[in-house]
C-alpha cells in the first residue's frame, strides 16, 4: 500500500499540491500535518510510522516534507525498514527499495540538514550585526524613558495609583506595576 504525508510549517499554508501529488501517485492513505519540519512531536508523523506495515511504502512530495533533520530522517528510515517498508520522494526521485535509491536519501538528508544549519547561522549573524548597530529584538518599550521617570514619581510619591497611571498613559497595569518592580521603588 502507497501511504502519503504531506506537511507544512504553518496553519496558513495549504497541503493541497502535495495532497494532489500524492493522490496521482497512487497513494490510497494520506496523512496531512501543519507542524516544523524542525520538530519531532509531531502527531501525524507517528500516527504514519505507527500504522505502516511491511510492504507498505511511505510517500511524501518532497523529502524535506518529512523532515528537516539528518537524524529524524534516519530514524525515520530505520523505523521504515524495521517494519519492512520503503520510502519514496516524488521530486527527489528517492526510492529506498533500491541501493541506489538508500544511498540518494541519505545524501539529500544531509543537504536538507545542511540548509537548515546554514539558515540558522545567517540568522543568528544578522542578529548579532543588528545588536552591534545598537538595534536590539522584541517588541518596542510603550513609554519613552521620560514617560517612565514621570509614571514612577506619580505612583511613588502617592498622587496617582498605579492604575490611575495606567490609562493616563494609556497601557496595562501590570506595564506599571513591572515599571515599579524594575525600579525598586514600591507605591506611596
Amino acid at each position: 500500500m502507497l501511504i502519503g504525508y504531506a506537511r507544512v510549517s504553518t496553519n496558513d499554508q495549504e497541503t493541497a499540491a502535495q495532497v494532489a501529488a500524492l493522490k496521482a501517485a497512487g497513494c490510497e492513505r494520506i496523512y496531512r500535518e501543519k507542524a516544523s519540519g524542525g520538530r519531532w512531536d509531531r502527531p501525524e508523523l507517528h500516527r504514519v510510522l505507527d500504522h505502516i506495515r511491511k510492504g507498505d511504502v511511505l510517500v511524501v512530495w518532497k523529502l524535506d516534507r518529512l523532515s528537516r533533520s539528518l537524524r529524524d530522517v534516519l530514524t525515520i528510515m530505520d523505523r521504515l525498514a524495521e517494519a519492512k517498508a520503503g520510502f519514496r520522494s516524488l521530486t527527489e526521485a528517492v526510492d529506498t527499495t533500491t541501493a541506489a535509491g538508500r544511498m540518494l536519501m541519505q545524501m539529500v538528508g544531509a543537504f536538507a540538514e545542511f540548509e537548515r544549519a546554514m539558515l540558522r547561522e545567517r540568522t543568528r549573524a544578522g542578529l548579532e550585526t543588528a545588536r552591534q548597530e545598537g538595534r536590539i529584538g522584541g517588541r518596542r518599550p510603550k513609554l519613552t524613558p521620560t514617560q517612565r521617570k514621570e509614571a514612577i514619581n506619580l505612583v511613588t510619591k502617592g498622587r496617582k495609583t498605579a492604575a490611575d497611571v495606567a490609562r493616563l498613559f494609556t497601557v496595562h497595569p501590570s506595564t506599571i506595576t513591572r515599571l515599579l518592580q524594575r525600579s525598586g521603588k514600591q507605591a506611596a
